[in-house]
């Protein structure tokens, strides 16, 4: 029997977190080719967000929710421009020379897919001017790569910056009369249950190291995928359910939790980092449906920097990245292992 995943909002999602740094939605900030700000005393911990926005040629830097960075950057040029989407950090070195253009010094590596994409220190004259990578001020290449880790969620946008959407969380969790068959709680190899209600569910969380969780899900492919360090670890097939709004919408979760309603327990706390506010943020619940036990699974296995991308296209045919997803997601596929500019 399918139950709800629930992955809803209750209320709206359109309020924005505390910011103390005066960016866009306050006073414009003035930087120069090259400048940066970097406070991260503001919040001196929690999982960290980069957003790259391509039209103000910017990188933001969240820690927790709250803005604690902001630099100049320049992207790729008219020919190699730069993929828009949500990306994961899947690699870093300190020391990295292309190996598509003349060995071109790339300190600071941060790779966002396998086909060349990366974040790192290089030339930022003030406009798109790299061959798809996003270069960044040399010393807050430095800082960044000090307070980032695999895995988390870098987005690159078309849109001008702006601050993550704070968004109180509706019930994420399985229904409790519908316990997980016990071979889904011993961590053994990939598996496919026999029974009908599990048709097509895999979970196998051995297959990657530990790191942030990353959930996609598709309505288009009627299928929810679980990735950890860009590894597939499981899957399912969505019930039936309402169509999931239009365009695609990413959410990331922060440390600590939000009191709960009329005596309820607390939330934990999310913010929406991609896409427009939805309409009817319950309606997010109602259209993501899977096997109760399986949505206990998800549920056990988040921690402070999972992502959770929902798009009503099919993983392969998106607009824009999904966390690398055309390899990744689709069957742990991956290219060649070059690095451009």
């Amino acid at each position: 029997m399918a139950g709800a995943f629930a992955f809803g909002f209750a209320g709206t999602a359109a309020a924005q977190p505390a910011d103390p740094v005066p960016l866009p939605g306050t006073a414009p900030l003035q930087l120069l080719p090259g400048e940066y700000l970097w406070l991260p005393e503001l919040s001196p911990r929690g999982p960290v967000l980069v957003l790259v926005s391509l039209p103000e040629q910017r990188a933001y830097v969240y820690r927790n929710g709250v803005r604690i960075g902001v630099a100049t950057v320049s992207t790729g040029k008219p020919g190699f421009e730069t993929p828009t989407g949500v990306f994961t950090i899947l690699q870093k070195k300190r020391e990295h020379f292309s190996n598509l253009y003349d060995d071109a010094p790339m300190p600071f590596m941060q790779r966002l897919t396998w086909d060349g994409i990366a974040l790192h220190a290089g030339r930022v004259p003030g406009y798109p001017a790299s061959h798809g990578c996003v270069r960044l001020p040399y010393a807050f290449s430095e800082l960044l790569y000090g307070v980032t880790a695999h895995g988390i969620t870098v987005v690159i946008s078309d849109q001008p910056g702006q601050a993550p959407l704070l968004a109180e969380p509706g019930v994420f969790a399985h229904p409790p009369a519908a316990p997980a068959p016990a071979v889904l709680a011993t961590p053994i190899a990939s598996h496919r249950l026999p029974t009908p209600a599990w048709e097509g569910h895999e979970w196998a969380p051995e297959r990657a190291p530990p790191g942030a969780l990353s959930v996609l899900v598709s309505r288009a492919d009627r299928r929810l995928v679980v990735l950890r360090e860009g590894i597939e670890i499981g899957r399912a097939p969505l019930g039936a359910g309402e169509p999931l709004p239009d365009g695609t919408r990413a959410f990331q979760l922060l440390e600590g939790a939000v009191p709960g309603r009329d005596g309820a327990s607390s939330r934990r706390r999310w913010v929406q980092v991609l896409g427009e506010p939805v309409a009817d943020p319950a309606a997010l619940a109602r259209a993501v449906v899977v096997a109760p036990a399986f949505a206990a699974l998800v549920d056990e296995a988040l921690a402070p920097g999972a992502t959770v991308v929902l798009t009503d296209q099919p993983l392969r045919a998106t607009p824009v990245t999904v966390l690398d997803a055309q390899g990744a997601a689709a069957d742990a596929i991956q290219a060649p292992s070059s690095v451009g500019d």
